[in-house]
């Protein structure tokens, strides 16, 4: 078996290569490192390393022609991983005997304007390009006339992405394996605009937008493009394939997750959880990015950064770019609970 390893070096170094190179020579694997080794068809999967942000940018630049096994680099709040860095010998092991199955996951399509298309494992949304307006938009279901609605914005979601920007937004979770899709009106000004579960064999058209700012649609939080006219959101060719160890859902252990961050926000002011789940959403930023984003007061920012930090929710660490500024993120569990403030970059 050849496998092909992604993490960021910024967390491990040449001790963990070594490490990992030891352990898979003993189970026979072919091991491979990305910036080493080139990208070819011989690779029978892909392992990344690192956080649910860095196995979604490796889908996106590795395409979906082969199986991904995501590592967390420690026991994190990861809603993709099974198993982390920690236990590597016994993912050689598994893999080494075959004791693994491939799952399949849809992948979104999306047409914009029909002239670009954009991917996404997890979500397509829409929402104006500037935070704190609201946009109309029509919904309609191959031709068919759903609704048109006042929003903070929209999400067409997966089920893998059920449990991610989709859920914060009171969408449900949707079992891995449905076909279906699921369409969340966020912060909608009619109450009767709910979740609507989708098959996915369905297209999904979003059009006649109205809002002070333009649209963008954003791809897994990760891709920006503007909408002028429309999108059409279908069911792609190909799926996202992730090696899998249990012989049930993870989706249990996805909610068990969920649960324990919801008991952390539950006591924090409105304005905190929006600055939480910006960067969640965003990734890395500086308190000047988020008081762009989320049109808070700066005291207000500062003060919902303050509290995020006491609870070991987000972390700091310096802007490279420029060393008067923090960059903040949202950071691992394990971190908390080695006492562990503003070490690790979720890149």
């Amino acid at each position: 078996m050849k496998v092909l390893v992604v993490f960021e070096k910024n967390k491990r170094g040449e001790s963990f290569e070594r490490l990992i190179a030891k352990r898979a020579s003993e189970y026979s694997i072919d091991l491979g490192f990305a910036g080493r080794a080139e990208l070819t068809e011989d690779w029978d999967m892909i392992v990344v390393v690192g956080d649910d942000n860095s196995f979604i940018r490796a889908f996106h630049k590795y395409g979906f022609s082969r199986p991904f096994l995501p590592l967390s680099l420690d026991e994190t709040s990861s809603f993709l991983s099974e198993l982390d860095v920690n236990e590597i010998e016994k993912v050689f092991e598994k893999l080494s005997a075959g004791e693994y199955f491939i799952e399949r996951n849809p992948v979104l399509s999306g047409l914009i304007d029909e002239r670009e298309r954009i991917y996404a494992v997890n979500d397509i949304a829409l929402f104006p390009s500037k935070s704190a307006l609201i946009m109309e938009y029509e919904l309609w279901l191959n031709n068919e006339f759903i609704w048109r609605d006042q929003a903070d914005g929209v999400i067409v979601a997966t089920p893998l992405g059920s449990t991610a920007y989709s859920l914060s937004a009171g969408g449900p979770l949707i079992f891995p394996g449905s076909r279906v899709f699921i369409v969340t009106p966020v912060n909608s000004l009619d109450p009767s605009r709910r979740p609507l579960i989708v098959p996915y064999d369905k297209r999904v058209e979003l059009d006649n937008f109205m809002s002070r700012s333009n649209i963008e649609a954003i791809a897994d939080g990760i891709r920006r493009t503007k909408v002028s006219q429309n999108i059409v959101i279908a069911k792609g060719k190909v799926d996202l394939k992730l090696v899998k160890f249990a012989p049930v859902s993870s989706l249990g252990l996805r909610m068990y997750r969920k649960v324990k961050l919801s008991e952390k926000l539950v006591d924090v002011p409105p304005s905190a959880k929006l600055v939480y789940k910006v960067l969640e959403y965003e990734g890395p930023l500086t308190q000047k990015d988020i008081i762009s984003k989320t049109f808070l007061p700066p005291r207000t920012v500062r003060r919902a950064l303050q509290l995020l930090f006491e609870k070991g929710l987000i972390g700091e660490v310096p802007n490279i770019r420029d060393l008067r500024q923090r960059l903040y993120y949202v950071r691992a569990e394990k971190a908390e609970a080695q006492g562990v403030k503003g070490t690790a970059y979720r890149a």
